[in-house]
This record gives C-alpha cells, sequence and structure tokens, in this order.
C-alpha cells in the first residue's frame, strides 16, 4: 500500500516507518527536519513540511495524491518557539479530513487518553476535538491511544525515566505513587500494521497499554535496574517542588526546547498515567519488564541517562561564561585595550568593543534552540581564534597562576560535549 505518515521523524513515527516499510509498504514520510531520517531510511520517500502551515484543505491536496491510508503520528506537547498545538493537533487534521472527505483513505489516528483529571489542557483538548470530528468526518479510520510508550530508544517522558533512574545515591521524585500504564514502542506499531490490515475493524477507539499497573516509583527503579546500577531510595518530593522546575522549562519552550519537565506533563503525570477505555483485544502486550528486557542496555544508555540532565546547566553555564566574558572587559575598558597596545588606541578600542560584542551574542544565541548549533560551532572558531591570538601577542599568559589559557581549553571541551548531546532524536 501506499503509505503517507505525518510526524514520521519522531520517537513513534520512526518506528511506525520502520515497521511499515520493513513489511513491503511504499512509506513517505512527512515531518520538519528529515534530512537525518532521510540518512537513516532512505529506503523511504520524505516530504519536509510544518503541519502548523497546512490548515487548509487545499494544503493536502498534492500530499494525498495516490496515498492509500494516513498514519498521524505528529504531536506536540505543549505551544512554544517550534510548536502551535491548535494548528498542529487540531487545524490542520480538520483540514486533512476535509481533503480525505472524497478520497478513498484510511486514517489511522496516533493519540491519547483525553479524559483524564486535566482533560481541558491544550495537548489534551485539541487531541480530543480532532477525534471528535474524525470520529465524525464519515472518513474511514482508527484512533489508538497510547499510554507511555517505552522502546529501546528514548524521547521525553521515556528519557527522563532513564535520567531519573540514573540519579546517584537517591532517587528524587514527584507524583512516586501515582500509576503509570506502559506501553511498548513495538506493540503501538504492530497496532498501526494491524489496523492497516484491517484486523483492526475501522471505525475502532482503543486504548493501547498493557495490563500491569506500576507506580512511577516502581517504573523509575524497574528502569534504575535496567541499566544495571544498585539500588537507591526514593526520595518522595512534594508537587510545589516541582513548580520552579516547570516555570524554567515552560520558558525554555519559548526559545524551542522542548523539555519533558514542562507544565503540561507535569498536570498529565500529577493524574497518573491510566486507561480509561476499552483496551485492544488483539495479542496480549508487552509489560514494562518485557520491554526492556527484549532490548538489555549498554554503556551508551547509562551515558544518556548520566547526561540527560546536565544538557541544560551545560548550555546555561556556556551561556553565562560568554556573557560575563562580553560584559567583564566593558567594566575595565581601559585594561581590557591594553592588551591590544600594539595598536593604535582608536583601533584598539573598536577591536575591544567588537570581540565584546561578538561574546555577548554567542552567548544570547546558544539559549535560542534554533541557532543553539551555529552558536556552539561560533564558540569554538572565536575561542581558538583568541587562543592563536594570545599565543602571538602574550604567550606568558600560558604561565600566568590564574591559568586564562588553560581555563579556555576547558571552555572549548564543554563546548564539544554541548555539541555532542545537542540532538534530541
Amino acid at each position: 500500500m501506499n503509505i503517507l505518515i505525518l510526524g514520521a521523524t519522531g520517537f513513534i513515527g520512526s518506528a511506525v516507518t520502520r515497521k511499515l516499510a520493513d513489511e513491503g509498504h511504499k512509506v513517505t514520510g512527512l515531518g520538519r527536519d528529515t534530512a537525518h531520517a532521510s540518512l537513516k531510511m532512505p529506503y523511504v520517500r520524505w516530504l519536509k513540511a510544518d503541519l502548523a502551515g497546512m490548515t487548509r484543505s487545499d494544503s493536502w491536496q498534492h500530499v494525498l495524491d495516490e496515498q492509500q491510508v494516513v498514519v498521524n503520528c505528529a504531536g506536540a506537547l505543549q505551544d512554544g518557539l517550534s510548536d502551535d498545538l491548535n494548528a498542529t493537533q487540531e487545524r490542520a487534521m480538520l483540514a486533512l479530513y476535509e481533503a480525505a472527505r472524497d478520497r478513498e483513505l484510511l486514517i489511522i489516528q496516533i493519540s491519547a487518553e483525553t479524559e483524564n483529571a486535566d482533560r481541558d489542557i491544550p495537548f489534551l483538548s485539541t487531541k480530543r476535538r480532532a477525534d471528535t470530528a474524525l470520529a465524525a468526518s464519515g472518513v474511514r479510520h482508527v484512533i489508538l491511544r497510547p499510554a507511555l510508550v517505552l522502546g529501546r530508544n528514548a524521547h521525553g517522558g521515556s528519557a527522563l525515566l532513564r535520567a531519573l533512574a540514573a540519579f546517584p545515591l537517591i532517587v528524587p521524585l514527584v507524583y512516586a505513587e501515582n500509576f503509570v500504564t506502559t506501553v511498548a514502542l513495538d506493540d503501538v506499531a504492530s497496532a498501526v500494521s494491524t489496523a492497516i490490515r484491517g484486523t483492526l475493524p475501522a471505525g475502532s477507539d482503543v486504548a493501547l497499554g498493557s495490563d500491569e499497573r506500576l507506580t512511577l516509583r516502581e517504573l523509575v527503579l524497574l528502569h534504575r535496574n535496567w541499566l544495571g546500577l544498585p539500588a537507591a531510595p526514593v526520595l518522595a518530593m512534594p508537587s510545589a517542588v516541582a513548580r520552579p522546575v516547570t516555570w524554567f522549562a515552560d520558558m525554555a519552550g519559548r526559545l524551542g526546547w522542548r523539555s519533558p519537565l514542562r507544565s503540561t506533563a507535569m498536570a498529565v503525570m500529577s493524574g497518573g498515567v491510566e486507561i480509561r477505555r476499552p483496551r485492544n483485544h488483539g495479542p496480549r502486550l508487552s509489560s514494562a519488564a518485557e520491554t526492556l528486557a527484549a532490548a538489555p542496555s549498554g554503556v551508551q544508555d547509562l551515558w544518556f541517562a548520566r547526561l540527560y540532565l546536565l544538557k541544560s546547566p551545560i548550555i546555561i553555564i556556556l551561556s553565562l561564561f560568554w556573557l560575563i566574558s562580553g560584559l567583564a572587559p566593558f567594566l575595565t575598558f581601559e585594561a581590557a585595550r591594553s592588551h591590544f597596545d600594539f595598536l593604535p588606541d582608536r583601533l584598539a578600542g573598536i577591536t575591544v568593543v567588537a570581540t565584546c560584542l561578538a561574546d555577548i551574542m554567542l552567548g544570547l544565541a546558544v539559549l535560542f534552540r534554533p541557532w543553539a548549533r551555529r552558536a556552539l560551532i561560533g564558540m569554538l572558531i572565536l575561542t581558538l581564534v583568541y587562543l592563536v591570538a594570545a599565543t602571538l601577542t602574550e604567550p606568558a599568559l600560558w604561565l600566568d597562576p590564574l591559568g586564562p589559557l588553560v581555563k579556555v581549553v576547558l571552555s572549548i571541551l564543554l563546548t564539544l560535549a554541548a555539541l555532542a548531546i545537542l540532538d534530541e532524536r
């Protein structure tokens, strides 16, 4: 079959794409950043597009040509610099349904359990309205509602589980006793395949979740055991402790960083992640322990888990380092200009101002997610220029007791570390 997958570069979408391509289907993947995906899955036809800009039915006409199935794996946790929930999860979907009305299409919607205690948060309300519209559209459809998805790879909530599990000495948890239902990523991909084959009939609206009930505490400790780490006590913390963290995570979201610690995730977790509607009546779904056991962890998983929560502090420290290094010379301008005494006074002053402004710009740019990679590369280049220039003009600085040039080498290593862990998928 010809199958179009929306959000094919995401955590669930990429697994569904691989599954359907392996089964011999002709798959077209649609996503906002398809460069990496096209290298990993060259056998898939890739379309680069942003669903937030596809809110009219005519936006879909050429995309749907020759397609027989559309699998919607796209979604966002909450509004931010890179995400418009209403456009992506609702208006684009309504436009899709309208464009599909006169076509022989099956739409498979990967949704969520939208009837929990926080049903009115935008993440759930936009999904619920899109699901309701799909059910009333007359278009052949299947709605799948996975619980917390666990897979060999990790993203969002599953990545946070690994990070919490890798905490040294103790494991701090908010909502430690709330129940969490999980489902294996492979089981979600298999459910999509089942729907395409017709084994799961059109009009079905089913939840995907294993039969076990684990608390968040149990799930995190299960991950800790999977990582091969010794047992550690869980420190149950009041929800108020999470508020400053979610505030900073929400602010980061406005700069394009998609943290699983944002307020939407905390609101969903406050009510637990449980199934409240009929479950899948097909094959038995894997438990969390079975899902993890099917893919034993390696050292790369431990590295990821330990580095995951360090990513934000590394970016913030680099930003502060460059901002302070750019602002400080203005407080001692004459001393700073003296380092360029081989230049005429006016040119030396201009050089100080230019380098300071460059430092400040890089310190600000690295906080802005779309510019972060370029800012980090700019930091490396500028730092190397500074080192070469300082070595040529003031080589004695390498022997300075305060080690100004030696410390710059450490900043280079921190910048390289930030580049190494910058990718989110």
